[in-house]
């Protein structure tokens, strides 16, 4: 079956060829003749299929007919990241080069003026992340009652970020009369209760098992030392054939100091978390797919939006909360028919998530041993560790000049207690008010209490 087979329009056909492809993949096959034909969908699909053309190309036949209107978008693609979104965008701009449909992105961590402005003189393709939809809706940017098609993608991210009953009221906001189409890895009872609210006898394609990774994909467990996974990467990433990476992290402190760390260490790496602004994530994007870096730190925010072609290894530096978050990680390596290598770090502590990883894909790990860090350099054998103590030319041992010998305390001069438990008091009363501390003045090392005598140490104690 080719790309012709499925009823696309000719300009499309002729966008698909030029973009290198003749073939479309089983969701794609499936799901196109069903969206020309105005059918809701529900298609189940693992990362890394072709899910995004399946509903991208039919959109720019269906919309390829009628005229936009102020405010009132003709078509809406939720996504749950920015940068999905984004990549969505560009399927748009790629495929849709030889029609003349408008299209906005609507995400936060950018100004919202340029959005808005594109708003105000329509648009055919409107795609957003709920937060910033929600948000310019309610101050009355939008109007969502002329959105005849609705797509909501990556279904269950979107419940796991919460976003569920932001969807929920935006499908109330749109036409009952309305296409939808539903696009999920994984099933969960909820989303499935948001599929039967609002979707109107839907097609169900489902061409993997729900959360399988991809078989071009080799994946391993690799036992580590929590204190030692550093290293353990490190040997690595340079033991292996590794092109191209990205290094899932859980945390955003654990991709920055891993991200130095290798920096440091001669790799060419960058990092991309939550914390980073929209500009700066698609600026390191970049640099990533021309091969500035070829070592990607990332959290989870980028295990869905990243496509990239060429990617040869997925290294799980911590193995990930989420089951599902699993599929979507390795999903970043073996895509488009190509065969890539994931392998994820298993401290103690990780034991119970594995089991779950495993439950979930239905499909048992193997162990593999990781390189071993290169040992620490020695130092030379003429350079004998020097002695604080030398000997004298009588063999008699001296100290250093730096440490002088030190007398021993003469003790039969020592007054009284009561007269010694008596001194602070005096001590105290005499001593002059400390002047107020200037923040501006450097006091150096603290050294221990140097501030007024507590009243406690006036007493002394009697047997």
């Amino acid at each position: 079956m080719t790309f012709a087979d499925l009823g696309l329009s000719d300009e499309l056909l002729r966008a698909v060829t030029e973009s290198g492809y003749d073939t479309p993949t089983p969701i794609q096959a499936q799901a196109i003749p069903s969206v020309l034909m105005m059918r809701d969908i529900i298609g189940i699909a693992q990362t890394g299929t072709g899910k995004t053309a399946s509903f991208v190309l039919p959109m720019i036949d269906i919309l390829a007919h009628g005229r936009a209107r102020a405010l009132m978008p003709r078509s809406l693609i939720l996504e749950p990241t920015r940068e999905l979104a984004a990549q969505v965008a560009e399927n748009f701009e790629k495929y849709g080069k030889y029609h003349k449909l408008s299209m906005a992105l609507l995400i936060g961590g950018v100004q919202m003026g340029d959005q808005i402005k594109a708003l105000e003189k329509g648009v055919d393709v409107l795609i957003a992340t709920p937060g910033r939809l929600m948000d310019l809706f309610g101050r009355g940017k939008i109007m969502l009652n002329g959105c005849n098609l609705l797509v909501i993608d990556e279904a269950d991210r979107m419940l796991d970020m919460g976003f569920i009953p932001d969807i929920e009221e935006i499908c109330s906001k749109l036409p009952a009369q309305r296409q939808t189409l539903l696009f999920s890895a994984t099933m969960p009872p909820v989303i499935k209760k948001l599929a039967d609210k609002f979707l109107s006898n839907p097609k169900s394609i489902e061409v993997a098992r729900p959360a399988t990774a991809s078989t071009n994909i080799t994946q391993r467990l690799v036992k580590v030392d929590s204190r030692k996974k550093r290293e353990t990467l490190c040997a690595m990433l340079e033991a292996e054939a590794v092109s191209s990476s990205v290094i899932f992290c859980n945390r955003k402190t654990t991709v920055r100091e891993l991200n130095k760390s290798l920096q440091r260490m001669g790799f060419r790496s960058g990092e991309i978390h939550g914390d980073i602004d929209q500009a700066s994530r698609i600026a390191e994007l970049e640099r990533f797919r021309d091969g500035t870096v070829n070592i990607l730190v990332a959290s989870d925010v980028a295990a869905r939006g990243l496509d990239i072609k060429g990617v040869s290894h997925v290294f799980n530096y911590d193995a990930p909360w989420h089951p599902d978050d699993y599929v979507h990680r390795i999903g970043r390596t073996g895509r488009a028919g190509a065969s890539g290598v994931a392998y994820t770090f298993v401290t103690e502590a990780d034991a119970e998530a594995i089991d779950n990883i495993q439950k979930l894909i239905g499909t048992k790990i193997d162990y593999v041993e990781g390189a071993k860090p290169r040992p620490a350099e020695k130092a030379p054998e003429d350079k004998a560790p020097v002695d604080r103590k030398r000997s004298n030319k009588d063999g008699e041992e001296s100290r250093s000049k730096r440490e002088p010998r030190r007398e021993k305390p003469d003790r039969s001069a020592e007054k009284p207690r009561e007269e010694r438990a008596e001194r602070p008091a005096r001590a105290a009363d005499q001593a002059p008010a400390r002047p107020r501390r200037d923040g501006r003045h450097d006091d150096g090392p603290d050294e221990g209490w140097n501030g007024p005598v507590p009243e406690f140490l006036n007493f002394g104690f009697s047997n």
